[in-house]
């Protein structure tokens, strides 16, 4: 279970008030680009549950995840997650031509367990029912930063077809201490902030900046 704090900034002001204060924390920067795929048949968001595909800094890194079960309450998220890498290759290649990722069942234990609990893929290209579609998806930028108590911030700008929205995330085993942690520190820098409602997949699937 991946369990986040995630807190949403209003707008590009506030989001560089924030980097500036960060600043003598930062790691490194990462562009992302996330594509997201379901059955044919809506099978996976059917029961609550999204496979994604994301690339790295150009295609210097490539992950394919599965996520399922999500909730996200006063700002603290929890979903079932698990990740492999893949060639980056091979996932331009299932970008491309979705029904490639049921080939992947024998192989990833990811498209296995879709296979299995979910029923796409694994019957090859043209068998309808049975692959899987890509739903497009949008761009980030992501500075992380490594903070106090060990904990690993995450900056968000992400970039959608029909706007941006800016977040700060916090993975933790203890989210409601992490969570007084950042709002002392982000009231503290003058940052303003709200918790965020819906995860940046939903505000996706919405088409639409959510208030």
């Amino acid at each position: 279970m991946e369990v986040e704090v995630k807190l949403r900034l209003p707008d590009a002001a506030a989001h560089q008030r924030l980097s500036d204060a960060l600043s003598p924390f930062h790691l490194r920067t990462h562009l992302q680009e996330n594509l997201f795929f379901d059955g044919a048949d809506s099978e996976l968001s059917t029961h609550f549950a999204v496979s994604r595909i994301r690339f790295y800094d150009g295609d210097s890194r490539c992950v394919l995840s599965l996520k399922a079960r999500a909730s996200l309450v006063d700002g603290v998220s929890r979903v079932e997650e698990v990740e492999e890498d893949i060639d980056p290759a091979l996932g331009r290649a299932c970008v491309a031509e979705p029904w490639r990722l049921g080939s992947l069942s024998a192989s990833s234990r990811i498209m296995g367990r879709v296979k299995d609990e979910f029923g796409i893929g694994g019957e090859g290209e043209g068998k309808k029912g049975s692959s899987f579609v890509c739903l497009g998806g949008f761009r980030n930028v992501r500075a992380v930063y490594g903070w106090k108590e060990g904990l690993m911030l995450e900056l968000d700008e992400t970039n959608y077809d029909f706007g941006t929205s800016y977040e700060l995330e916090c993975e933790t085993g203890e989210p409601e201490k992490a969570k007084e942690m950042l709002e002392g520190f982000l009231s503290e820098k003058g940052v303003e902030y709200s918790y965020s409602k819906a995860s940046k997949f939903a505000v996706f699937r919405a088409g639409k900046l959510l208030p």
